[in-house]
């Protein structure tokens, strides 16, 4: 009896062990605050009436806190969604209708909602470098025109997303604190109609190409 007494303390203890391990492998969510910068890379054709106007766009570079949500359907697989919005300063640059001049386009915000399924290389370690892949549907709001123009119009974006970053586990536990890294390419290509009826009497159409880079750095939590 006594042996039977300690063998099913020893069950007990076991199990009571490995449940809590697994209960805390098996969390599946995990949360991130970062520092982003979003850094486009823009281009643009401008036109007027389906003519072509010369001319691009500059897009301000900016810096904005950023917040991830992570499901992770095993150590490896998981899905992220990264929330945050940023606000840009735009210019129309060497506009042939103005003599080559730059344009003030005035500013506009950016709600970016990326879904990206990462593959994460986890051996066991505390480096845990992953690579992401998804979509990515972009929409503007708080248009301000500028000076020069009567209005601006910003159609929503939708493209793909890549992605590569790392965590580092500060815990040296399952779950808990971790250092994250993190850069993201992401497509934004909208449609954008410039309003100079006052300036120039004319509608100007662009193609406007942002595709930023996202280059983010702050920390984790794995519930």
């Amino acid at each position: 009896m006594k042996r039977l007494f300690v063998a099913a303390l020893l069950a007990s203890t076991t199990w009571t062990t490995v449940a809590g391990v697994a209960a805390a492998d098996d969390n599946p969510w995990m949360i991130r605050g970062r520092v982003i910068g979003v850094l486009p890379s823009e281009s643009a054709d401008l036109s007027v009436a389906g003519a072509p106007l010369g001319g691009s766009v500059d897009i301000s570079d900016q810096y904005v806190p950023e917040l991830d949500i992570t499901y992770f359907f095993n150590k490896n697989v998981a899905a992220e969604l990264i929330l945050g919005v940023t606000p840009h300063d735009v210019k129309a640059t060497n506009v042939s209708a103005v003599g080559g001049a730059d344009v003030d386009l005035g500013d506009v915000w950016l709600l970016p909602p990326t879904l990206t399924l990462q593959y994460h290389f986890d051996n066991g370690g505390k480096f845990k470098p992953y690579v992401g892949a998804g979509v990515n549907a972009t929409f503007f709001f708080n248009e301000d025109e500028g000076n020069v123009a009567d209005g601006i119009d910003y159609d929503p974006s939708f493209g793909p997303a890549l992605q590569v970053g790392f965590d580092y586990d500060l815990d040296g536990v399952p779950g808990g604190w971790a250092f994250n890294a993190d850069v993201k390419k992401i497509w934004i290509n909208p449609d954008v109609t410039v309003n100079f009826a006052t300036a120039l009497g004319v509608a100007v159409d662009a193609d406007v190409d942002i595709n930023p880079t996202v280059v983010g750095l702050g920390f984790g939590y794995k519930f």
